[in-house]
């Protein structure tokens, strides 16, 4: 018979089984899926068997959720009880002092946990924090999405997955963490993750093996199948404008303004972007940096870490900085409504493309 954890010391509970309530409140619904299976887990673990039941908050009653709560399992020994957008049941001035005087003395047959985007903090946190755990589940930023992906990838996946590669995953679905795993499913697949290798040649070290072939997800293999986001078309004219002349550039500014739709704006902030990166490679690498040493302080990565110091190459610091200056003026320009943006970014267009394609 599983051992009855210990009860729960105020403030010092974590996600487990001697939780009684847990509150998972945030925008990232991947992370309060994964938190719910490790509490699950847990109390698997703990209780052997138990009864899992969800409710919608918007359409539960607070006594239904909470009588099922007090009340006694038939078979199982423990109850799982969930309520998704438990912000629409327990926001009601009626409603919450029910789960307040709940999480005062909650049952010990049962853990309730409360899902929800949006969470209203008050006197039931509390209460709540003594007996189980408040856990906020936001979506990363980008660099904590991409330490999130090599790790997801390894210990999920079985496979690795180079940093360029986690770096180009994220920038195409962004830091959607369900996406992102979605998509590492599909790529480790095609990497060939569990696949056995071919029998090896026998010998005194290689005799019978069968291993699993060696997985890794490169950024190649992103290109290949994750389709580029719209967000990431507008972002894409910086490789052309690094890469093409005027006509082309001009072609890829109207199919991202006039197909993918994407704001002006967004474009000029791209062009702003490469402009100052283009100008700290340009000095840096007069003064006598290696091309390599440009990565981390500028922040760059995939292609860009080959084609801006290439670039620079060919673009005298004073050019490079005026291209900067103008694209500033320009972002100065437009948000105070003087002049037509789209204009305004053609004629950026044709000056960085003449600038780069320049000989020294």
């Amino acid at each position: 018979m599983a051992k009855k954890p210990a009860k729960p010391v105020a403030g010092q509970c974590s996600l487990g089984a001697d939780c009684r309530i847990v509150i998972l409140h945030g925008k990232e619904a991947f992370i309060r899926a994964e938190m719910t299976a490790q509490l699950r887990g847990a109390l698997a673990q703990a209780f052997g068997a138990i009864d899992s039941l969800t409710f919608e908050g918007a359409s539960a009653a607070a006594a239904d959720v909470l009588d099922e709560c007090r009340s006694f399992g038939l078979i199982a020994a423990h109850k799982l009880v969930i309520v998704d957008d438990a912000d629409d049941l327990v926001k009601g001035d009626d409603i919450r002092p029910l789960f307040e005087r709940y999480a005062q003395s909650p049952s010990e047959g049962s853990t309730l946990v409360l899902r929800t985007d949006t969470w209203k903090a008050g006197r039931l946190d509390k209460l709540v924090e003594a007996v189980g755990v408040i856990i906020e589940c936001k979506p990363p930023d980008e660099r904590r999405a991409v330490e999130w992906t090599i790790a997801r990838a390894r210990d999920t996946h079985a496979c690795a997955i180079d940093q360029d590669a986690a770096s180009l995953l994220v920038r195409r679905v962004g830091a959607d963490l369900g996406k992102i795993d979605s998509e590492l499913g599909k790529l480790s697949a095609a990497a060939g993750a569990g696949i056995p290798q071919a029998p090896a040649p026998k010998g005194p070290a290689t005799a019978g093996t069968n291993a699993p072939a060696p997985c890794r997800i490169t950024a190649d293999s992103v290109e290949y199948f994750v389709g580029p986001s719209r967000d990431e078309q507008v972002w894409g004219i910086q490789s052309t404008l690094l890469s093409a002349g005027p006509e082309e550039s001009l072609q890829h500014l109207r199919n991202v303004l006039d197909v993918s739709r994407q704001p002006a704006q967004l474009v000029l902030y791209a062009l702003m972007d490469i402009s100052r990166k283009l100008h700290g490679a340009s000095r840096a690498m007069r003064a006598g940096a290696r091309p390599d040493d440009l990565a981390g302080p500028l922040k760059l990565w995939g292609e860009s870490k080959f084609a801006i110091p290439n670039a620079a190459k060919r673009l005298e610091p004073a050019r490079a900085l005026q291209l900067f200056r103008t694209c500033v003026e320009a972002d100065r320009r437009s948000k105070s409504g003087l002049g037509e943006v789209e204009r305004t970014l053609e004629r950026l267009v044709v000056q960085f493309s003449r600038a780069v394609a320049a000989p020294r």
